[in-house]
């Protein structure tokens, strides 16, 4: 059994991004500097999954971890609220958007869509070092299997699949493409953090093979054929989880109104 772990806790997320800032304890930096590597940092968590749903996040604490003033942070939280990756409330708590079928639906077609043309229009660009560097991410996610580490193979799949999709001209798709990974990020951390990652099916193997080859349409068989597995553990989870819960919730609700009315209990 590989190892679990919750992403979940405590009650307030602090995210402990600095090492995705890249050196953002320079205060020296303008605003506007700040500001964007606030957002790709912020940005590349939710793609990651640093950030689980169902949690509050805390401003103070972000901007903490990232060494910058909380005006940077309220700024990155205002433009991924806009791309609907964050939710903002009325009492400004901020929190990672539900996952609702429909949604879920749309942003998996979207990765059906964009992810095996990327694929496709990259593999004449794809040189000996970048394959190298593809090997090695698949590597790094062989490593997750063995360890049950889910940050660890969160980050090593998404650097698989962008080191693919930018070594072809396809800027404006991949850019699509992080915004579709970081709304669903989240909650593949969550599932990958309860069910661990051995009920994964890797189809990196048949990609490095079509790459190899220079097989088009083989890559984009494997792409297509990733995208769907991670999409039936993924979905099968949220779902049956979400319905598990709700069912939990009715009978002791029933059972607290019928004490209040003096309702025998069957």
């Amino acid at each position: 059994m590989n190892k679990k772990t919750d992403p979940s806790s405590p009650r307030v997320i602090s995210t402990h991004l600095t090492g995705l800032a890249g050196g953002m304890e320079d205060r020296a930096q303008p605003e506007q500097t700040m500001q964007e590597r606030a957002y790709q940092a912020l940005r590349h968590a939710l793609i990651v999954g640093k950030l689980p749903p169902g949690k509050g996040i805390s401003l103070r604490a972000m901007a903490e971890d990232l060494g910058v003033g909380v005006m940077p942070i309220r700024a990155a939280i205002a433009r991924l609220s806009a791309e609907d990756a964050l939710a903002v409330h009325d009492n400004r708590r901020v929190s990672i958007p539900d996952m609702t079928t429909d949604r879920f639906d749309q942003l998996m077609q979207a990765r059906l869509l964009l992810e095996p043309i990327c694929a496709m229009r990259a593999l004449g660009a794809i040189d000996a070092a970048t394959l190298a560097r593809i090997r090695a991410h698949d590597d790094q996610m062989n490593a997750s299997y063995h360890s049950g580490d889910a940050e660890l193979y969160m980050a090593a799949n998404y650097a698989f699949h962008f080191e693919i999709y930018r070594a072809g001209p396809s800027d404006v798709l991949t850019r699509l493409l992080e915004s579709v990974w970081m709304q669903f990020g989240p909650f593949m951390r969550k599932v990958y953090g309860r069910v661990g990652t051995v009920r994964l099916t890797d189809k990196h193997e048949m990609a490095i093979d079509a790459i190899e080859r220079r097989d088009v349409t083989r890559l984009k068989l494997a792409i297509e054929a990733d995208i769907l597995d991670g999409m039936d553990l993924l979905g099968k989870s949220i779902f049956t989880e979400a319905r598990e819960t709700r069912a939990g919730e009715r009978p002791a609700m029933a059972g607290r109104s019928g004490r209040r009315s003096g309702t025998p209990q069957a």
